[in-house]
């Protein structure tokens, strides 16, 4: 069983910057791809940032690539989410996921491929 616990999340204003963490409760941690999805209210969830196992391999979703950052410690079990510049329309509660099963070669953008969820941090950005 795999524990995701993210934090970071808060209140902020237009433009404005946040990091979230999710810290991983596994020792094999450095096998797992990585992923951020977020869900507004009354919204599907949607694909954020993927990372894989090594962190060499990362991709974004078109809305947020140029002003989030995915990134990875695998020393401290924990994956990152940098988010600059952010949008009224960021606003949601941003989910971390892992995939305990996966080649190094991937990162994975289908919340289908990941058998593990946190509870997700809510980010809410005022305009």
């Amino acid at each position: 069983q795999v524990q995701l616990v993210e934090s970071g999340g808060g209140l902020v204003q237009t433009g404005d910057s946040l990091r979230l963490s999710c810290a991983a409760s596994a020792r094999t941690f450095s096998s797992y791809a990585m992923g951020w999805f977020r869900q507004a209210p009354g919204k599907e969830r949607e694909f954020v940032a993927a990372i894989n196992w090594s962190g060499d391999n990362i991709g974004y979703a078109d809305s947020v690539k140029g002003r989030f950052t995915i990134s990875r410690d695998n020393a401290k079990n924990t994956v990152y989410l940098q988010m600059n510049s952010l949008k009224p329309e960021d606003t949601a509660n941003y989910i971390c996921a892992a995939r305990t099963y996966s080649s190094n070669i991937y990162y994975y953008t289908r919340g289908y491929e990941y058998n593990y969820w946190g509870q997700g941090t809510q980010i809410t950005v005022s305009s």
